[in-house]
């Protein structure tokens, strides 16, 4: 690779006055170019960055940007306008540009949505889409996603798609890029219409490509039943809108078969809405703090059980690295109440807490605002919780003839403990 020097040859024939036109020329051509990249950043950007502050800030005197700042912006934008080898998209180097201003937060969770990424986040959050019928993990230091249940008649199943399976790619996206919130926005879409992923399944020597149709699917996110000696299991898949309702029902059905303790099993639970889980323990322990979240500036916000429902009888709750988020802050509400026992391992142990402001243009940020606290006044993150019976996950069965939860050893351990919780009430 070769760099062009600038000439640095002498006038001989002037003397001094070489010496002075060479700091004319200098400061015409430095005035040229300041000129011209003036004129380039309006080019190159196409809009003007405006950047507000908020009544804190304000008060605080502290601007995020300072001019220097902002300055080097405008120059770089118009070194690469002026001599990038290519010509240049202004729309995706501003959302570069914001993207950049999000990351330099060292934050996974802040991140900037344009437009049409904020309004697909919209559709996925409140779940009017399509999906393909499958439940995904991410792990939280690789960042790679498993699928870890196939529903049953959905497209995920008609195509092939198998639990255990890891999408290393959807369409042109790395599956380890981003946080899984953000990820599913692209495997869901219209209905009708296909996604493409790439799978590395154990024991195949290449990727597996599929390709799988959208579908309106309505899929469950609790499902329940009896297990031996009426205790009921109830699995929570994750905390979405219609997840209350369903918890509700689940727990109104098996109390009417007779129900004399209880499982609540939220393994690889990515978490979802804290309106949800905080509702849900609200109907089983008395009053109380359930949660409480706490910004920068000592804000509070709390989180209670009124207590005019709660459950009196033994409970257990089945949790592992995967049971994240809203999932933990059933966890930790139970484990501070002392109202059962945890089983499994460590969960995942993400203890903040995210807001989307929406921006004039139509953009949005997402940022991290707050931790959250257990009723005790714990913040989990990083950290997790850890249980009190602690037991790695064994199926005992054949996997291929399908899950049966009497041959799961973490849903045998929980039937034991509450077994003898229900002996120690009748002593």
């Amino acid at each position: 690779m070769e760099y062009q020097q600038p000439h640095r040859g002498h006038d001989k024939g002037g003397g001094g006055s070489s010496f002075g036109k060479g700091i004319f020329t200098g400061i015409i051509g430095s005035f040229a170019l300041m000129a011209v990249l003036f004129f380039v950043i309006t080019v190159v950007l196409g809009k003007q960055i405006t950047i507000t502050s908020s009544t804190r800030e304000d008060e605080a005197g502290i601007g995020l940007l300072s001019r220097e700042v902002q300055d080097k912006i405008n120059e770089l934008a118009g070194y690469i306008h002026l001599y990038f080898y290519e010509d240049v998209d202004s729309e995706k180097l501003s959302d570069g540009l914001y993207s950049g201003l999000l990351e330099g937060l060292d934050d996974k969770y802040s991140d900037y949505y344009n437009a049409q990424e904020y309004q697909d986040l919209q559709i996925s959050a409140t779940q009017e889409y399509y999906g393909i019928g499958a439940g995904l993990s991410q792990d939280k230091d690789t960042m790679q996603v498993t699928i870890t249940h196939v529903y049953e008649g959905s497209p995920a199943e008609s195509s092939g798609l198998l639990e255990g399976d890891i999408i290393v790619m959807v369409e042109d996206i790395e599956a380890v890029s981003m946080e899984l919130s953000e990820l599913v926005t692209y495997i869901r879409g219209e209905e009708g219409s296909n996604v493409h992923l790439q799978i590395y399944r154990e024991g195949e020597s290449d990727y597996l490509e599929f390709d799988v149709t959208r579908a309106n699917i309505d899929l469950p996110t609790v499902e329940y039943k009896m297990l031996q000696g009426n205790k009921g299991y109830i699995h929570i898949t994750e905390f979405g809108s219609p997840t209350v309702e369903q918890f509700e029902n689940a727990l109104k059905q098996l109390q009417s078969q007779g129900m004399e303790a209880m499982i609540i099993d939220v393994r690889d639970n990515p978490g979802g809405m804290v309106s949800s889980v905080t509702k849900i323990l609200d109907d089983i322990l008395p009053e109380g703090v359930v949660v409480y979240t706490q910004d920068k500036y000592g804000s509070k916000q709390e989180f209670t059980s009124e207590g005019d429902t709660h459950l009196d009888y033994p409970l257990a709750v089945l949790m592992n690295g995967n049971s994240a988020s809203a999932s933990e802050i059933l966890a930790g509400a139970i484990r501070d109440f002392d109202y059962g026992t945890l089983i499994g391992t460590t969960t995942y142990g993400k203890g903040i807490v995210q807001t989307i402001y929406p921006l004039n243009d139509g953009d949005a940020v997402k940022l991290t605002t707050a931790k959250y606290y257990t009723p005790k006044g714990e913040n989990i993150h990083g950290t997790g919780i850890q249980p009190d019976v602690e037991l790695d996950f064994e199926y005992q069965g054949d996997a291929a003839e399908g899950y049966d939860e009497m041959q799961d050893n973490q849903v045998l351990k929980a039937l034991e403990v509450l077994e003898n919780d229900l002996q120690n009430q009748t002593k």
